[in-house]
């Protein structure tokens, strides 16, 4: 069977509520399946309740930014509770950032000549934690773009005009507080800090040094031979191979959950590797 242990609901960037992400889970026959929404663990409670429901295996996380050689890296939190604790009492002032950040996304957008309210943005993000995502679909409705891709692509990426960055983890101090909350450090899709064969080779060597759990090699983004090689390298490491979807609902709208574009399969020995490697309480 498969898992899928990177997905996000409308707590952080997704559309879907918590529950409807584990159900949508249950539905493709999945083994088990993460949440992973942004810096935040306000989902996971009723994401648990509707996987005991459901009779799937949860596991609760976080998707973390984090800045690694001088480049932004994304790092996967598995296993963290919500709660008081050393990586979640860091979040909360992680997402005071990204609001800050979201404010002066706006007024870019708004000196390009685009007429856009963070007051807009909050209610399309609703409860959850806004972010870029939500931005792009506020532009959308407003007509200035067809697509939350092409949104990112002419505007909200890194290098576009209404691109700000926002304080991010350091990488080796994101695996600490991982470890010393109970939980389990992975790095999401490693092509943002490798672009070739060499590439990864070097970064899964340093992923090593840094002391990560794994690495996520069966990523929806990647050619099932790619994949193939990844987990290769990442078990000849000793990292464990885990992978995921990175479903947001219909802002990514061509991903489905645990089949990616339709051709993802994460093994489930992902999420017993994951599980064996928590922290001894």
């Amino acid at each position: 069977m498969a898992v899928d242990l990177h997905t996000h609901s409308a707590v952080s960037d997704g559309s879907e509520a918590p529950a409807a992400v584990v159900a949508a889970a249950a539905a493709a026959g999945l083994r088990a399946v993460a949440l992973t929404d942004h810096d935040v663990l306000a989902g996971l409670d009723e994401a648990r309740l509707a996987a005991e429901d459901a009779g799937i295996p949860f596991v609760p996380g976080a998707e973390l930014s984090v800045g690694w050689e001088g480049r932004a890296m994304h790092m996967l939190a598995y296993w963290i509770e919500p709660g008081t604790g050393p990586l979640q009492d860091r979040l909360a002032e992680l997402r005071r950032g990204r609001d800050r950040r979201n404010a002066e996304i706006v007024a870019a957008l708004n000196d390009l000549g685009f007429d856009l309210t963070l007051e807009e943005v909050a209610a399309e993000s609703g409860d959850g934690s806004t972010g870029r995502p939500h931005i792009a679909a506020v532009l959308m409705r407003h007509g200035v773009v067809g697509s939350v891709a092409e949104a990112f692509d002419r505007y909200l990426a890194a290098g576009r005009p209404a691109y700000r960055s926002r304080p991010r983890l350091n990488a080796a101090e994101a695996v600490g507080l991982i470890r010393a909350s109970g939980g389990v450090s992975v790095v999401a899709h490693p092509h943002t800090v490798a672009d070739d064969r060499a590439g990864f080779e070097q970064a899964f060597e340093g992923f090593v040094d840094l002391g990560v759990d794994g690495v996520e090699c069966h990523y929806v983004e990647y050619r099932p031979q790619q994949r193939a090689r990844l987990a290769a390298t990442a078990t000849r490491l000793g990292l464990i191979a885990t992978g995921g979807s990175d479903f947001h609902g219909r802002y990514k709208p061509a991903i489905a959950i645990g089949s990616g574009r339709g051709d993802l399969s994460v093994p489930d020995e992902a999420y017993d590797a994951l599980a064996a490697a928590r922290p001894a309480h």
